[in-house]
């Protein structure tokens, strides 16, 4: 069924879970999230985003995405992950998507403000709820390369932010990026704790990918009560494909490389489902 509205999201916050936000490319892809999801009988998001449509195309994938959700005996929300075009969104409201997510992350403070605040207006007359990005999130969102940490989020920046948009949801930067690199990749917790001290909306940590463990239960001590997971399923994906490869190719056979593939992703996602909505003992932090 359709996970609309934000209690998933808010319930995640006060127990210091978090709504896992899994990126979509295509039929194996969407199949694969929506199996972790009903194994799991956890509530997660199907992340159809707009990166993806470049590969397969924004009306198909996003009619694919949402009969999914749908038709699915979980609770599945479809979000539109990093969009920074109005109509855009506006499509995918029209469509069925929960929830959107306006990036103006490239822009200036006042101007990521300004356009925040109208995605904000268009989707809660929908009533679809918004997250929105301050501060720079470093990498490729659908290739992993080495990226560094790129300018961090603000935490009085953050305030001022959530309080001029009305965001529900707040991706912030300390010092996480997309895909994976050969460095570890260490989070500034302290500053993630002061951003969650002065904003009233939960936190979304981006590029969660090959993070340690310990690192992102702190970031869910701390706020954080959405995590986006994209490498670490592409990486699942196509070791199944290289793995399965010597064989179909003998047999020109693409169904068990597809269902394979498939069968991995859902693998990889149900052990970060139940990574993220572990029941926390109390911590001090």
């Amino acid at each position: 069924m359709l996970l609309r509205g934000t209690g998933a999201l808010a319930e995640a916050a006060r127990t210091r879970r978090a709504l896992p936000g899994f990126v979509a490319y295509n039929l194996e892809t969407v199949q694969a999230l929506v199996s972790a999801a009903e194994r799991t009988d956890r509530p997660v998001l199907l992340q159809a985003g707009a990166s993806a449509f470049r590969h397969a195309g924004r009306d198909l994938l996003a009619q694919l995405a949402v009969s999914a959700a749908a038709a699915s005996t979980a609770e599945i929300g479809v979000h539109l992950d990093h969009s920074r075009d109005l109509d855009e969104i506006t499509t995918c409201i029209e469509a069925g998507y929960t929830s959107v997510m306006i990036d103006g992350s490239h822009l200036s403070f006042s101007d990521n403000i300004a356009l925040t605040r109208t995605a904000v207006r268009r989707a809660h007359d929908a009533g679809v709820w918004v997250e929105a990005e301050l501060g720079a999130i470093a990498g490729n969102e659908d290739v992993s390369t080495d990226a560094e940490a790129g300018a961090m989020t603000d935490p009085r920046q953050a305030a001022e932010f959530v309080a001029a948009t009305g965001v529900d949801a707040l991706a912030v930067a300390v010092g996480n990026v997309h895909g994976f690199t050969d460095r570890p990749v260490a989070l500034d917790l302290d500053r993630l704790a002061a951003i969650h001290e002065v904003t009233p909306v939960p936190l979304v940590l981006h590029g969660a990918s090959g993070l340690p463990a310990e690192q992102l239960l702190g970031a869910l001590d701390r706020g954080v009560a959405k995590v986006n997971v994209n490498a670490e399923l592409r990486r699942a994906y196509l070791q199944s494909v290289a793995d399965q490869l010597p064989t179909a190719l003998a047999g020109a056979d693409v169904v068990s490389t597809w269902s394979a593939a498939r069968s991995a992703v859902a693998d990889a996602a149900v052990r970060t489902i139940n990574l993220l909505t572990a029941e926390r003992r109390k911590t001090n932090a």
